[in-house]
């Protein structure tokens, strides 16, 4: 009661502050302005859906490239060498690129070679981006989750005839996604809001529906009513991950005391 009450308190006082402020109104026209909202509200919310598709297509294409990628990477042996070092290679590169620089680069870079049989659209481009990108961070979380399986799986593995392969898929996988599940979903909220970046390839998603509209009317109502839209999504994901890291955290914790 006393944390709720104390919550309550600070919310009335920062309302205070902000609607005591002489300036609110010109602000409260330019950013809530109700006639605004519903004028933008549907073109905002047709280019949303947009925005989920690319995020459902670009999640599936990362889950599985990234296991891929720790998968080579956790092999072991002089005879795989050239292949990790092509996964590290590309792992290191795309993560020392700011996601937003890549996506201009091989939005515009790409179809500006004019290369046969190679895609133009934006939205191709702006979705394979976001999967190249996430695909390098994902793999390392996959990674630190098979390294996070005992050696001893892998010495059982190898014992029983499994190659190294098959090991990995049959035995240290399974474990090592088990591990990594929140840190994945952490991963999935923060891909359902990077999506919007492909709005500066000309993509008419949600953020760039909000822009055209300030675009013809000054009015910036247009993002406020894409940013409900994404936390609508957003915040009950968020709510989900934590949940589950918790119920995670307790199961391990109820194995080890065990």
């Amino acid at each position: 009661m006393i944390a709720a009450a104390s919550t309550v308190v600070v919310i009335a006082l920062v309302l205070w502050w902000i609607l005591s402020s002489e300036a609110w109104p010109a602000v409260q026209k330019q950013f809530f302005n109700p006639t605004n909202f519903r004028e933008v509200w549907p073109d905002v919310v047709g280019g949303f859906w947009l925005d989920i598709r690319m995020f459902l297509v670009a999640e599936v294409l990362i889950l599985g490239i990234a296991l891929l990628l720790a998968m080579i990477r956790a092999l072991r042996g002089p005879a795989f060498f050239p292949l990790r070092a092509l996964v590290i290679v590309f792992i290191d590169l795309i993560r020392g690129v700011p996601i937003i620089l890549l996506i201009l680069l091989l939005g515009f870079g790409i179809p500006a070679l004019q290369l046969k049989g190679v895609p133009t659209s934006p939205l191709f481009w702006g979705v394979a981006t976001l999967v190249i990108s996430y695909s390098a961070y994902t793999a390392e979380v996959y990674r630190a989750g098979i390294e996070s399986v005992h050696e001893s799986q892998r010495m059982a593995a190898r014992s029983l005839g499994l190659t190294q392969m098959k090991a990995l898929r049959y035995v240290l996988v399974p474990q090592a996604i088990r591990n990594v599940i929140p840190a994945l979903l952490n991963g999935f909220v923060s891909l359902q809001k990077d999506v919007a970046l492909v709005f500066i390839l000309g993509v008419r998603e949600g953020v760039r529906e909000a822009q055209i509209y300030t675009a013809k009317t000054f009015n910036y109502t247009g993002y406020i009513a894409a940013t409900v839209l994404f936390l609508l999504v957003s915040v009950p994901v968020a709510r989900f991950t934590d949940w589950y890291t918790e119920r995670d955290r307790k199961r391990k914790q109820a194995v080890g005391s065990g």
